[in-house]
């Protein structure tokens, strides 16, 4: 397992209490060997004016999703800060209404910088947008 911690939902939706996570709407349901998935609500939060979900939100949920995971991974995660010094978007496809999903996995973890792959779909698992994060470890 990637993970040095052995993470809950319970432990990592806790994290996102009191955040722009929360007020989002965003939620961890899933927990894989060398992954995390998170949910996010295509509602009056995070669509723009045209009624389509705001590209801003996906890069929120992306940056959100993938900088937990760099939390997670470190031995000692109290003892390290994590910080995303660089994020890219494409957004391929537009959502309406209902949920987009989330989806974290490793491009490379090294010892102080992170590079992460998020594919966001929507609920028939299309592709709404692909991103990728690096965070560093401090």
């Amino acid at each position: 397992m990637l993970w040095k911690n052995n993470p809950t939902l319970e432990g990592l939706n806790s994290i996102n209490q009191g955040t722009l996570c929360e007020h989002l709407g965003m939620e961890f349901t899933e927990v894989g060997e060398d992954y995390l998935i998170a949910k996010m609500p295509v509602d009056h939060r995070t669509k723009q004016p045209m009624g389509l979900l705001h590209g801003g939100a996906s890069v929120a949920l992306a940056e959100s999703i993938g900088s937990v995971a760099s939390f997670i991974i470190q031995e000692n995660p109290m003892e390290s800060h994590v910080v995303g010094v660089e994020i890219n978007a494409n957004h391929l496809k537009s959502v309406r209404e209902g949920w987009v999903y989330g989806k974290v996995t490793p491009i490379k973890v090294g010892r102080t910088l992170h590079i992460w792959n998020i594919d966001i779909t929507n609920e028939d698992g299309d592709l709404v947008c692909v991103s990728r994060l690096t965070c560093m470890v401090r």
